[in-house]
């Protein structure tokens, strides 16, 4: 059976687990005689050991393996501030602790979208936040703290003029982790069960030798320049060689066991234990079968090492297995292992372990051990430097000026002296950032990165030039439902929309449910608001008889009169058969269902038989509830058995409650501690069948588990698995596609973690917008017609490069804001769902636009022959593709012997490449169709990624689900996700 939007949005929500990254279990180390040795708690990660086990939603897929939390989108002052002109501030809070502000106008990685960027340094941490910038406004640095919840001070904020602040800062901003890393390596032989056997083996096997090979390259010790991660490089005291690599910008020197000083005398082998001991991360390569005595934590004495990889490799089948322990106090952190937890391909076991491995040191850091410890020290600099300043704040200080007072022209007799200032601010902080990076200490996403892959957010171009102004949307099919200003379409890619109603009926939400052959809307025109229901089959009918869009008169059969005055409504689609609708109507709530029949065996499409066109007399009406205020959002929350009471969460004032369908009884959820509320999104998720809530507002997230359900009453406790965490920039939307989160600002998109709420990845998108996300995403982002994106450049590499490195992967760039002269055009994008979530999703219908048959339209017009389905490219198009390759290649200086070419390659203008295409007849981009649930792609006449594709237009990528490959690969030229190894921010320039 086909899957539904529905169920769709059940895979996009993610019924997820925990259990996919491990469960804490008691480990009790015994010597050779059975005796107790030691005992510790730890999560224990194996994937699982049924060979033929079917992946679950939530187990890894090679997409699915990110840095979390990484650098280069983190290390805020050292990218974006440091050798740019800034402001920073110092001021006491309403407890009469010291705080620093720093604020900054920056562009968003060159994509011409001027925003503010601001850091709050605290003794409990860094904020960081991003505001919207206006060049009517201005921005006071009372609303900048206001904004981070900061509105009592003792005293307020005054600006450091002195440029040697930075320095400090940049101090302040290292206490958040070290961009190297050092990992220990501990070779065991098979029945080895103590430390001390460990540790005094003198060399290692053949298999050992192959693994640290995979690793990195062995380096000598002596004379060596880069990172050392606390080995001797001068008097080989530390042993003669090592091993070394960088990955995706971060240095990595490994304390290798057996390349440490041997000692024949020391059974303990202090000298080695001295260095794995204290590392945070250590993996253990253990030789022998699965069978043999397996390896515990608690074998090895250290108070320091909170994370072992258990590493083994089959010989005769060539495939690492992976097993991973963390202490019980280190929070989540992907990638989760796969199922089953065995490597055949070592490039992809290398990239897999190395980003398991930073990102569980990363994590640690967040363990109260090493938390407290920041936060000591944090707190000393903090008020250390306050001290510092304390006689100079008279002086050398403005008081109470605020960021935008450096904004306008000053008066002439004061501007050389600010711009001499500022001058020498920007030369000393250049200077710092250089000597950051000649020391190997600075973020950066220039060093190489690992295995080639497309990230699964990356979107394709669904129609191009759109010209309205789209308010809400949802998926009918293949096309797109989409509310605008000028009614409700249907589009779909580039063929031509068709209207659906008219501009009289101004819909504000809107959901397709093509199981139950219905579409849901709300038309809010004030007081006379309402809520209309009407048959798909019905509407399609009118489509092939090519009636003109229905009008609000037209609808009046289609009301739920009851809903009057609504301004909002929401509709269960996860787990419940019965169809139920919440609709808001000031502070009431009333509650809708549709009648169905009963019979035993009954499922989600046996419903109710159609008694007349209108499907309004379908609908009953069960209770209406009273609230204490007006909703502003509100989400359903089915009940964890079908015999349970389900749950209306609805946020309003400044609180989230959750609300018993069936008493009415309010319960409170969440209070929110600002002055001013926006709220976000309440998203119902389902953690091990347990129905959870992702609570956001202003720049919070919040995770709640919904406790169960006693007697029609419950209490909200907190729970061990509750997080929080705060995004970087305000969202409007947000949306859950396990594993992902991804919020929606006005110019960009920020992927974050469902499970711990790390970052992934920020990308800019000007003036984005999303139209609709309960199966696929669908957004619209201006881009420049003749737009010519930057790619990629080699001289991104780092210079210690290791050869095991593979060859960087490109970052995602967005399309640029409008320039002087340029054409603005509106394009709508897709992001597939089964990118994200890793399943297969298909349509139970086929696009209402398209019939059996695909006809691709001529240069002039949509053309009426019909042609038969094909798999395959024309000759022509073949021809075209090669020599556009060949341009592209002459053009970047490549020669034609080059090996595939990386997705960020400058493309070359496309108007010679449309006037040949045009010539020898061959369809536009993104014209052909197919009416089945899979889209032909057509490919794409200026993607570098596609220049090699084969003669069926898939993606020549192994990293490319196989299911997804269908999809197509998005097109380059439309694409707003880019791909480039650097932003021209990164680079210095000490001119």
């Amino acid at each position: 059976m086909k899957s539904s939007v529905s169920e769709d949005l059940g895979c996009r929500r993610g019924d997820f687990s925990r259990k996919h990254y491990g469960s804490v279990e008691l480990l009790i180390s015994s010597d050779a005689d059975g005796a107790i040795q030691r005992a510790g708690r730890f999560r224990v990660e194996n994937g699982s050991s049924d060979e033929n086990a079917t992946a679950l939603p939530g187990t890894w897929r090679r997409t699915d393996v990110h840095l979390e939390n990484p650098e280069y989108h983190t290390r805020w002052y050292f990218k974006y501030f440091l050798g740019q002109v800034h402001q920073n501030y110092i001021g006491n809070d309403a407890e009469k602790s010291p705080f620093f502000l720093s604020v900054t106008l920056s562009d968003q990685n060159n994509q011409r979208v001027p925003q503010y960027r601001a850091i709050l340094w605290r003794k409990t941490g860094t904020q960081k936040i991003c505001l919207p910038y206006s060049p009517t406004k201005t921005l006071s640095v009372k609303s900048i703290l206001s904004a981070m919840n900061l509105d009592k001070f003792e005293k307020g904020p005054r600006e450091i003029f002195h440029p040697e602040i930075q320095k400090d800062l940049l101090v302040l901003e290292e206490q958040e982790g070290s961009v190297n890393f050092k990992f220990g390596v501990l070779f065991a032989k098979d029945g080895q069960l103590t430390d001390d056997e460990m540790f005094s083996n003198e060399i290692g096997s053949e298999p050992f030798q192959k693994f640290l090979n995979l690793l990195g390259d062995t380096i000598t010790l002596k004379g060596w320049t880069g990172y050392r991660g606390g080995l001797d490089t001068k008097n080989d005291t530390t042993g003669i060689h090592s091993v070394y690599t960088v990955y995706q910008g971060h240095e990595i020197m490994f304390h290798v066991s057996t390349m440490l000083p041997y000692s024949k005398e020391n059974k303990q082998q202090v000298e080695r234990k001295r260095h794995i001991g204290n590392d945070i991360v250590t993996i253990v390569f253990q030789e022998g079968e699965e069978s043999s005595p397996a390896f515990k934590p608690s074998m090895i004495r250290s108070h320091f090492t909170h994370i072992f990889a258990l590493v083994r490799y089959n010989q005769q089948n060539d495939n690492y297995r992976l097993k991973i322990f963390s202490e019980e106090s280190v929070p989540l952190f992907g990638p989760p292992l796969p199922t089953p937890p065995v490597f055949t391909d070592h490039q992809e076991f290398r990239d897999f372990l190395l980003v398991k491995l930073i990102n569980g040191e990363k994590a640690t850091l967040e363990t109260p051990t090493f938390a407290q410890k920041r936060r000591r020290t944090l707190d000393m600099l903090i008020r250390s430097l306050h001290q510092d300043l304390m006689p100079d704040l008279h002086k050398n200080m403005l008081n109470r000026r605020s960021f935008s007072d450096v904004l306008p022209e000053s008066p002439k007799s004061a501007r050389k002296k600010e711009e001499a200032r500022q001058a020498e601010f920007v030369r000393i902080g250049q200077a710092l950032k250089l000597k950051s990076i000649v020391r190997g200490d600075a973020p950066s996403s220039l060093a190489a990165s690992g295995i080639c892959k497309k990230e699964p957010w990356e979107p394709q171009c669904f129609c191009s030039n759109f010209p309205h102004e789209a308010v809400c949307a949802d998926p009918w099919g293949q096309a797109l439902l989409v509310s605008t200003d000028a009614g409700v379409l249907l589009v779909d890619d580039d063929l031509p929309s068709v209207p659906v109603f008219d501009r009289t009926l101004p819909v504000k939400q809107m959901h397709v449910l093509e199981t139950l052959d219905l579409l849901v809307l709300r038309a809010d025109k004030g007081k006379d608001a309402r809520l209309f229901v009407f048959r798909l089959s019905a509407l399609q009918k009118g489509l092939e008889g090519k009636q003109a869009g229905k009008s609000r008169s037209e609808c009046r059969e289609n009301k739920l009169e009851k809903t009057k005055g609504c301004h909002l409504y929401a509709i269960n689609t996860h787990h419940s058969r019965e169809l139920r609708i919440v609709v808001a109507i000031r502070n009431k709530l009333l509650l809708i269902t549709r009648k169905h029949n009963k019979p035993s065996g009954v499922t989600s499409t046996s419903l109710l038989s159609p008694l007349s066109e209108s499907p309004v007399e379908e609908f009953q009406y069960i209770r209406e509830i009273c609230l204490s205020d007006s909703p502003m959002v509100m989400t359903l929350v089915d009940g964890p058995a079908e015999e349970s009471d389900n749950l209306i969460c609805v946020a309003y004032r400044h609180q989230f409650d959750v609300v018993n369908e069936s008493t009415g009884e309010a319960f409170r959820l969440h209070h929110v501690e600002a002055n001013r509320v926006n709220f976000v999104a309440a998203i119902d998720v389902y953690e091990d069948g347990e129905a959870g809530l992702l609570l956001c507002y202003n720049y919070s997230c919040i995770y709640k588990k919904v406790c169960p359900f006693n007697g029609g009453s419950f209490l909200v406790q907190p729970s061990a698995s509750d997080f929080q965490f705060c995004w970087n920039q305000a969202p409007y939307a947000i949306v859950c596609a396990f594993p992902y989160l991804l919020a929606f600002t006005t110019d960009s998109m920020e992927i974050r973690l469902v499970v711990n709420g790390n970052l992934v990845h920020t990308a800019v998108v000007p003036q984005l917008q999303l139209v609709a996300s309960r199966s696929d995403i669908y957004f619209t982002a201006t881009a420049a017609v003749n737009e010519v994106s930057s790619g990629g450049s080699s001289k991104g590499a780092s210079a210690r490069n290791s050869p095991q490195t593979p060859p960087g992967r490109d970052t995602p760039v967005f399309p640029s804001s409008l320039g002087e002269g340029e054409i603005q055009s509106k394009n709508l994008y897709k992001i597939p769902l089964r990118n994200l979530v890793g399943r297969s999703i298909e349509r139970p219908l086929k696009s209402p636009l398209v019939s059996k048959v695909i006809t691709p339209p001529t240069p002039i017009s949509v053309g009426l022959a019909a042609i038969p389905v094909t798999h395959s490219l024309s000759l022509s198009r073949m021809e075209i593709k090669e020599i556009a390759s060949r341009t592209r290649r002459e053009l970047l200086g490549l020669s034609d012997e080059g090996g595939p070419k990386s997705e960020g390659a400058p493309k070359a203008k496309s108007k010679p490449r449309k006037r040949l295409e045009e010539s020898q007849g061959g369809p536009k981009p993104g014209a052909v169709r197919s009416s089945s649930s899979d889209r032909i792609p057509s490919g794409s006449l200026e993607s570098a990624s596609t220049s090699e594709a084969n003669p069926e237009g898939h993606s020549a990528s192994s990293d490319q689900d196989p299911v997804a490959d269908r999809e197509g690969s998005p097109v380059s030229g439309s694409s707003p996700f880019q791909l480039t190894a650097f932003s021209d921010e990164d680079i210095i320039d000490l001119k």
